[in-house]
Parts: structure tokens; sequence; C-alpha cells
């Protein structure tokens, strides 16, 4: 017989990727290891009976041959079933998990660790493959899977197979209704509670202009849906990073366990990371870690202080704007106004008096407004905007894209003592934080580049990187050139000697 092991405190993501195996694997059975989130609970508490599931006391363990893990890499996460893995007789243990940031203890013959959104994406594409068709609810709970883990294909850790996936279930009969109830579930009275006390008692810290939030929650039991509880609380306070720990006695245990569970959405912060030397684990963006026998204070102000040495310095307004700024006098015309932003392609102009000081900003709009009410012919000064927003070359990037936000502004000049030095716009904003997004998802993915290349083509690299750098040149590696190297399809070559860098 094969069994197939969800971790303790079940989320949708185990709970799927196991309903998905049952249909791979004829005559499996699905194990909860120990609890599950709330919205889990209620969704079997409906649909168990549609499923292959087994009581973990109804297991007959001289007939396992198979065991397979889902959704996690720990044998601790298994509970008393982690003896399981230990039976002599075992033919294969086989592991399948999204998180690649976790250092695995279960000594699996088959493992298949990639970067999805979602455990349950790999096991949709295997059931793809096989042409195997699903019954509404089978379809319906690894559909819940891959919306939660993804935030519904929001996540920055979320890729187009994941997408791909969730297409495919929807043609096999997802129910909406179901998708709906369970994707917006209600906080139970215990966690509303817990809610309300953990608002008053948050703690903050500005770091780089992001809003780092933690608190310390003591409860007398463990309480599920503690990571429900994290999603709603980042939500109402709006906080850049927040990390919440609840610290309670476990039944048979002596000592205290603390719980914590952390949410980011700082770019280039690994929070999966963070939690790994703790045993814990996860995503860059949503991890979480149990402690055991530790002061949850103490464990907590020490994940709070690691989390801040995670965030990088962001740019700020000097490194962002465009210099020098291309300015108008007050008395250019609206006509004259608009052929410059034609030539150059701006959607803005800045407006300075005789001392080359800011008094105004004119945006397209405005000269758009004019034009259509027939004033091409009058001076920019009377359709300008005067009331400005500005900020300084130290202004970090966080609070320049907070300011263009509340204030609704497309661009933002920079003022250093009364001179107009540069000008940050939209577009500027959206590209950064593009990059950012572009190289969460290449740390995600592919978390040590290098590793995936020899020694001598990395030797090769450092050497072309500092003939660059001799030269004042930008380098960039791109085309067949990259995929060969990645590839590992081409030896390399004695090159000719670069000519010597200019005196």
């Amino acid at each position: 017989m094969d069994v197939i092991l969800c971790h303790q405190t079940a989320d949708f993501d185990a709970l799927g990727a196991a309903v998905g195996l049952t249909r791979l694997k004829p005559g499996a059975k699905l194990v909860l290891t120990g609890g599950a989130h709330p919205g889990v609970k209620d969704f079997l508490a409906l649909y168990r009976d549609e499923f292959a599931t087994i009581e973990r006391r109804s297991v007959n363990l001289q007939q396992v041959r198979v065991v397979c893990v889902v959704d996690t890499q720990k044998r601790d996460r298994l509970g008393l079933a982690a003896e399981w893995l230990d039976l002599p007789h075992l033919k294969a243990v086989e592991v399948y998990d999204h998180h690649l940031n976790t250092l695995s203890d279960i000594p699996a013959t088959y493992r298949q660790i990639e970067a999805v959104g979602a455990t349950t994406t790999l096991i949709v594409e295997r059931l793809q493959q096989a042409d195997i068709a699903l019954t509404p609810p089978e379809a319906t709970v690894m559909a819940l899977a891959i919306h939660v883990d993804t935030a519904s294909l929001t996540s920055e850790q979320t890729t187009p197979r994941d997408a791909l996936a969730l297409a495919w279930l929807m043609k096999q009969g997802v129910m909406g209704q179901a998708l709906r109830e369970y994707l917006e579930p209600g906080l139970s009275r215990d966690l509303q509670k817990l809610l309300s006390e953990a608002i008053e008692r948050l703690e903050k810290r500005q770091v780089f202009g992001y809003c780092v939030a933690w608190v310390l929650l003591k409860t007398d039991r463990f309480i599920p849906g503690l990571s429900s509880l994290t999603e709603r609380l980042i939500d109402l306070t709006e906080a850049d990073l927040l990390l919440v720990g609840a610290q309670y006695f476990r039944r048979n245990e002596e000592g205290k366990r603390v719980t914590v569970i952390g949410r980011s959405r700082i770019p280039r912060t690994n929070l999966g990371r963070l939690f790994a030397p703790f045993q814990g684990g996860g995503h860059p963006q949503a991890a979480s870690v149990s402690l055991k026998d530790r002061d949850g204070e103490i464990a907590l102000n020490e994940l709070v202080e690691g989390a801040i040495a995670q965030i990088p310095e962001p740019l700020t307004a000097r490194e962002l704007m465009s210099s020098p700024v291309r300015t108008i006098r007050p008395g250019v015309t609206i006509d004259e106004a608009q052929r410059i932003l034609l030539r150059y392609g701006h959607s803005g102009l800045c407006v300075v008096d005789e001392g080359d000081r800011l008094v105004g900003i004119i945006s397209r709009r405005d000269i758009d407004i004019a034009l259509h009410h027939g004033f091409a012919h009058a001076p920019v000064k009377g359709y300008m905007s005067r009331n400005l927003k500005t900020i300084v070359p130290k202004t970090p990037l966080p609070e320049i894209e907070a300011l263009m936000v509340t204030y609704d502004v497309g661009r933002l000049p920079v003022i250093e003592g009364d001179r107009l030095v540069g000008i940050v716009t939209r577009i500027d904003v959206l590209r950064q934080s593009a990059n950012n997004y572009q190289l969460s998802i290449i740390n995600y993915q592919c978390p040590d580049f290098y590793s995936l290349l020899s020694p001598k083509i990395v030797a090769l690299l450092a050497l072309a990187v500092k003939e660059a750098e001799q030269r004042g040149w930008h380098l960039y590696l791109v085309g067949g050139a990259v995929r060969d190297i990645l590839l590992k399809q081409q030896e390399i070559v004695a090159s000719p000697p670069l000519p010597p860098p200019p005196p």
C-alpha cells in the first residue's frame, strides 16, 4: 500500500497535492498527520468522503510499501508518522515540494523539488500528462491550493506553470461557489480576539523607508489559522514586513513552543532563507518556523533583527532622477510648451523663474485642457500647478513611491538647496519596480547562479568583467552565448588577447 503524508496543520497546498497523488497512485491513501488549517478543516467536513483519506491509527504499517511526503521536506512536520520513514520493508520514499531553501532530512529515494508557486502545480502537471480526469471536488481542492499559495497568481513566486495548471483544473469542473467561500474565509472567534490584541500591541520600525512590524502573542494553547491572521494583519497595518509570533504550551511536551509566521513585501528579502537555520522554511515572501524551548520575545527579536539585516538600502532620488531637467519660463505659451513635449517625448515640464528657481509644473493634461478651450496663445503660468510636491536627492525610493500614490503626481522635482537638480517620474519608479520583480524571480528560481557554471567559465566571466571595467565599458552577454554557457555546450578555447586599455 502507498500512503501520502500531509504535514501537520495541513494547508490547502498539502491537501491538494496529496489528493492529486491519490489519483496518480491507484489504491494510495491520504493521511493527515495532525490537524489542519481552519479552512481546510471546514472543507474536509463536507468533502472528506470524496477523497481517499484514512486515519493515521487505521494504517497497517506492515502493508505500507511506499511513503510519499508532500509540501514539506522536514521529518518533524510529520508528527508521529515520521517514524514510518524508517520502516525496514519500505520500497521507496518520495518527496514533492516547492520550497527551494529548505534543508531536507527525509531519506528520499525520489524527489521533485521545483520552483513553482504551489506543490499542487507539480502534481497537476503529472495528471495532465497521464490524461486523468478529475471529479469537481478534486479539481476544486487543487484549485484552492494554487490560489492560496500564489495569492491568486499575484505572489512573486508564481510562475506561468501555476496559471496553466489552474486553467486545466477549471476545465475539470472547479466548483465556483466553493472557491469563493474558501478563498475568503472569516476568522474564528479566537483569531478575532488575537487580531484585536495584535493591532494594539504591534511594534513598528522604519528602515530605509519601509515599515517593519512585529508582535508576540501569548496563548494557553495552539490556535490554528495564524497564517490567516498574519495575512489580515499585514493588510490592515500596511506593513512592508511583518513577523507574528505565538507562544504557547503544547500537550505532551515540556517547555514553551514559539511559532513565528512571516510575510514580506520588500524586494530582495528572503524569509525562507532567514528561517532555514531554525529548521523553518517557506518562500522569500512567506515563511514560518516553530521553535521549542525558546523564550518568545528573545526568539522573535532575533528574527526581527535578521529580517532587518536583509533589507537592501533602497535607491535614492539622486540615483533615479534624470538630470539636467528640461525647463521653460512662465511666459512660454501653451502652444510652444506642447511642441517641446512632442519633440522630446516628455509628459510634463518644470517651470522656473529668471533665477532658475522652481515655480511650477505643467503636465500634458494641463496643456490638453488649455488647448481644448482655445488658449494656445496663453502663457503656461496660467495653467501650471503651483502646489508642488518636491523631494531631495537623499529621498529613498519607497518614500518617492508613497508620495506619487498619495498625491497622484507623475513627477517629483528634486531640489537641493533652492536649485532644481533633477526629476523623478512614474516611469523611473515603475522601471525599478519591474527590475526588483525580475530579480526576485531570478533569486527564487535560481538561488545560486554560479553553481550552474563550471569553474573555467566562471573564471572567464571574471576576466571579462575585469577587462571591461579597465576600459570603462558596460558589458552585456546576450543571445546564443548565454545559452551555450548555461548548457555547457561550448568548450572554452584560447583566444587572442584583448587590446590594451586606452591611456
